[in-house]
């Protein structure tokens, strides 16, 4: 049995984890069902704790869809999630395991740059609500804070047809279902 990373996380942080997972499996029964009730993202297929049979709360897993009509369409992306034990006080860790050529998506190590995992974190987001702005964010790159500075530079020249090609045909070489 893996060892538990739960034990060096206080109360407060697993009794809320816990809760974001309860609220993300009702979502999911919602979704699945086809009720109205879901307030889930869409694009937001699946978010769970890696093993929540081993009682690890701190490792997540997360697999987004590209959105339809934007450049991502098609694409099945996996992220990694690492909570930290001061959370929600402070943002987890997310990174794209499958690769994305994104202007605010390190292409060696997943990394995503958003004002929300980092400075504009406040403990009103959840786990859910972070990665819908992740999602929202391949839409939307900030060019500005790239880290991956070919994307950025391609997304700056206004060629959004050249732009909109290369992460399509990343997207089909990587996060193809």
């Amino acid at each position: 049995m893996a060892a538990s990373t739960q034990g060096q996380a206080p109360a407060a942080t697993l009794r809320r984890l816990m809760k974001e997972y309860q609220t993300e499996q009702q979502q999911a029964a919602s979704s699945s069902s086809g009720s109205k009730a879901s307030t889930r993202d869409e694009n937001v297929l699946r978010l769970a704790p890696r093993d929540a049979d081993a009682g690890d709360l701190l490792q997540w897993d997360a697999t987004l869809r590209g959105p339809v009509g934007g450049a991502y369409e098609g694409g099945l992306f996996d992220v990694a999630i690492t909570v930290p034990t001061t959370y929600p006080t402070k943002p987890p860790s997310m990174k794209f395991v499958s690769r994305i050529w994104h202007p605010n998506v390190s292409w060696k190590t997943g990394e995503i740059c958003l004002d929300v995992l980092s400075s504009q974190w406040s403990p009103a987001w959840t786990l859910s609500s972070a990665l819908t702005a992740v999602v929202a964010l391949l839409d939307a790159p900030e060019p500005d804070s790239p880290l991956n500075v070919d994307a950025a530079t391609v997304f700056r020249t206004g060629d959004q047809r050249a732009y909109r090609t290369m992460c399509h045909m990343y997207t089909l070489l990587h996060a193809a279902p």
